[in-house]
């Protein structure tokens, strides 16, 4: 009797089970939203529209970007957060909504892990630390020595409290315990225009834009973020090479919300990993000085709560905090 009642039990929940495997299996078959948190142009945009333009041909299904800016991403995160978990919702996050925002906001309405489920991480973006021309610093050892000279002289524009711009120079200040002025602005536009007028004197931006006011002589290129110096740029040293152990770039991943199908997340994680093999992925990467950095679920996952860990230090360090 025992036996029976356990071979019922099974099949009711096979009964139950198979529906969503078979849902699942057949996913896609309509149109999928991926969700960038900033405005159309940025970094993210930029990226999350070549990834749903391969990826459209990769599911066999469009996949079209949504802009939902605001509160330094928040906004459109929670979107995602809010969405069905079908996979018809996807978000193409930055680090800074994800790994700054719960330590930066005390009443963050979403945990990273808990919320939703790190699907791949895509590529860093790696960054350039840059000084006007006036200040006659031209290297990391440079800005030490000035800031050191005359503490709480320098000051740094950024994209606002929280953006990457800003926690880059923080991240190195507290390591080098160095004193310098954080100027935050409505963007990282704003912040660029800032510097090259002189209005502040360093700026840590990507290296794509900051290469272009570098070769002008608008600017002097210190140094990158990166671990390692970057293939196309050798003779442009590391950040690290000053400051052992610092490094810092900002980077993407694709999120679902939480509970999504796992035969969802596989999928999306296979075709992630599809475009970034392809070759007209790896040619716009090289040529905008951007690094492929896959993970799968698992890795990401992993990373992020080293990530976690680590910006949340940062911050309270800092005693940074947005009500």
């Amino acid at each position: 009797m025992n036996r029976i009642v356990k071979l019922i039990g099974a099949a009711a929940f096979a009964a139950i089970l198979l529906p969503s495997l078979a849902s699942a299996q057949a996913w896609p078959q309509r149109q999928i939203k991926a969700i960038v948190p900033f405005p159309a142009g940025g970094g993210t945009d930029l990226i999350g529209r070549l990834y749903a333009k391969h990826l459209s041909d990769l599911l066999g299904q469009q996949v079209y970007i949504e802009n939902i800016g605001g509160a330094n991403g928040s906004i459109g995160v929670q979107a995602v957060m809010r969405a069905e978990p079908d996979g018809y919702t996807i978000g193409v996050f930055s680090d800074g909504p994800m790994i700054v925002n719960p330590a930066l906001y005390p009443k963050n309405p979403y945990q990273t892990l808990r919320d939703f489920v790190p699907v791949a991480m895509l590529n860093r973006f790696p960054s350039m630390l840059t000084a006007h021309p006036a200040t006659g610093i031209k290297t990391v050892a440079d800005l030490l020595r000035v800031a050191r000279e005359k503490p709480g002289t320098l000051n740094y524009g950024s994209g606002g409290i929280g953006n990457f711009s800003h926690m880059g120079l923080e991240l190195l200040a507290q390591q080098t315990k160095i004193n310098i002025v954080h100027v935050p602005y409505r963007g990282i536009g704003p912040s660029t225009q800032a510097v090259l007028a002189g209005d502040v004197q360093l700026l840590y931006n990507n290296v794509t834009t900051s290469l272009t006011h570098v070769r002008a002589g608008k600017t002097n290129g210190l140094a990158i973020g990166e671990a390692k110096r970057l293939p196309g740029l050798p003779d442009i040293p590391t950040i690290a090479e000053t400051v052992p152990g610092y490094e810092f770039s900002a980077w993407i991943g694709i999120y679902a919300p939480a509970k999504t199908p796992p035969a969802v997340v596989e999928r999306l994680t296979k075709a992630t990993s599809d475009f970034l093999q392809l070759d007209s992925v790896k040619k716009y990467f090289a040529d905008q000085f951007i690094t492929a950095s896959y993970k799968n679920p698992k890795e990401f996952s992993d990373y992020i709560k080293s990530e976690l860990v680590k910006w949340d230090k940062v911050v309270k360090d800092a005693k940074l905090q947005v009500q």
